[in-house]
């Protein structure tokens, strides 16, 4: 009976430890999840400014999707709240209107505090990057490419370079004048570019695919330019995910900080010039650059990193209004915040390319959208058990322990009630020993 016992137990612990959760994941959830409990059952508000600013009439919001829970703790399960996140000590953040944010390392990829970071939201313009990190690495900068009537097939009124039809433009200029002046229609040209035979619809297809593989699970592009569409939505983590592979190519640094450049002379039609519309390259010290977005659905969204004293922070923002803070201020004033807390604090980290993957489809886009489960999550004992809420961690913790313990007290008692076989007694065949 107690073999028997024994060997159940030991089949249980086996089979939990092979899905995924080691005794260091177990101990540190257990260790963990009273505050992480806590936070999720009354979420710290975020810092808003006072009295609050009024919200102008604008579309109805959509509804985002039900989502998978697995995504709300990628980077960690302090990040699946809500509410305000930040280190223990550190100072308070600026109060903003924005809705959602993050500031994270660039570098080490740490996130030093968040409000809502796994909370949807509708991107607007700052969905420029997605695009630019899914076909900036695929098209010659000096490629020169003939305007089509397709390409200027966008919102009227919306930003624009005013390209001209069959005008013809070399590449860089079309990244320029897409990240200096948001043009929909450059966003237009370099995705039918990017998209070979399958054209624009190619290229957003392409950029769900890199989002997927970013570990940016709850994106899901529609269009390549960031104007709304029905299912497009992103949020604040996705974004510093998406911001650093950006950050990370040197092409795009260059155009991020490029103040103003000539759109080319069109036959008859004179050459002009454009500026940069990000003001945090003119005013911020040590800005690296950024992404402007505005829709009146989406309201106010920002992209934008800076570097001081050698560390890089990168700083994204959904869902602000205008005033009391522009959406470049309210991110220049997380950048202040974020220089200000500890190089080593954080509160969770921005997942490598690659490491967030899932079998399972995603409720936004269809596609497998991922989730904590990798060879080097396992490898920190990071699994499925990551995405636990905290009360069943707790449990599984709580079982393992008991478990092993049972375990270990059985196979002691066993052994010392079993009786010694004599001497050169053959075994019967078909028992176990």
């Amino acid at each position: 009976m107690g073999r028997r016992l024994a060997a159940a137990v030991t089949s249980a612990v086996l089979a939990v430890s092979a899905a995924g959760v080691t005794p260091q994941a177990a101990a540190s959830a257990a260790a963990a999840s009273p505050a992480t409990a806590t936070r999720a059952a009354a979420p710290v508000p975020c810092p808003t400014p006072s009295p609050p600013v009024p919200r102008p009439a604008s579309p109805p919001r959509p509804s985002p999707p039900a989502g998978d829970p697995a995504h709300r703790v990628v980077g960690g399960p302090e990040l699946a709240t809500p509410g305000l996140v930040v280190p223990p000590g550190a100072p308070k953040p600026p109060a903003l209107t924005a809705t959602s944010w993050v500031v994270a390392d660039l570098d080490t990829g740490a996130v030093l505090g968040a409000c809502g970071p796994h909370e949807y939201g509708t991107p607007a313009s700052v969905q420029k990057l997605l695009l630019a990190a899914t076909a900036l690495p695929k098209l010659d900068p000096k490629q020169v490419i003939t305007v089509t009537r397709g390409d200027l097939d966008f919102e009227p009124g919306s930003s624009a370079v005013g390209l001209l039809l069959n005008g013809r433009y070399p590449v860089e200029t079309l990244w320029l004048g897409l990240l200096l002046n948001s043009g929909n229609d450059a966003a237009n040209v370099l995705a039918r570019l990017a998209g070979g035979d399958t054209g624009v619809a190619g290229t957003v297809e392409a950029m769900n695919e890199e989002a997927h593989r970013l570990g940016a699970l709850q994106t899901h592009a529609v269009t390549p330019s960031g104007l709304d569409g029905p299912g497009q939505f992103t949020s604040a983590y996705d974004l510093a995910l998406i911001a650093r592979v950006c950050f990370a190519n040197e092409a795009f640094r260059r155009y991020a900080m490029t103040e103003r450049t000539q759109i080319p002379a069109q036959g008859a039609q004179k050459g002009f010039q454009i500026q940069n519309e990000n003001q945090l390259i003119f005013r911020y010290r040590g800005a690296l650059g950024g992404k402007t977005g505005y829709t009146t659905l989406a309201r106010h969204s920002y992209v934008g990193a800076a570097e001081r004293n050698g560390r890089r922070l990168v700083v994204t923002l959904l869902g602000a209004e205008a005033r009391p803070l522009r959406g470049w201020q309210q991110g220049a004033a997380l950048l202040d915040w974020g220089f200000s807390v500890a190089g080593d604090a954080s509160v969770g980290r921005l997942v490598d390319p690659g490491e967030a993957t899932s079998p399972s489809p995603s409720p936004v886009s269809g596609r497998a959208p991922g989730e904590r489960s990798s060879a080097r999550a396992t490898a920190r004992g990071e699994t499925w058990f990551a995405g636990l809420s905290p009360t069943v961690a707790v449990g599984v913790a709580a079982v393992l322990t008991v478990a092993l313990v049972l375990t270990i007290v059985i196979l002691l008692v066993s052994a010392r009630r079993r009786p010694r076989r004599p001497v050169g007694r053959r075994r019967r065949p078909g028992l176990l020993g």
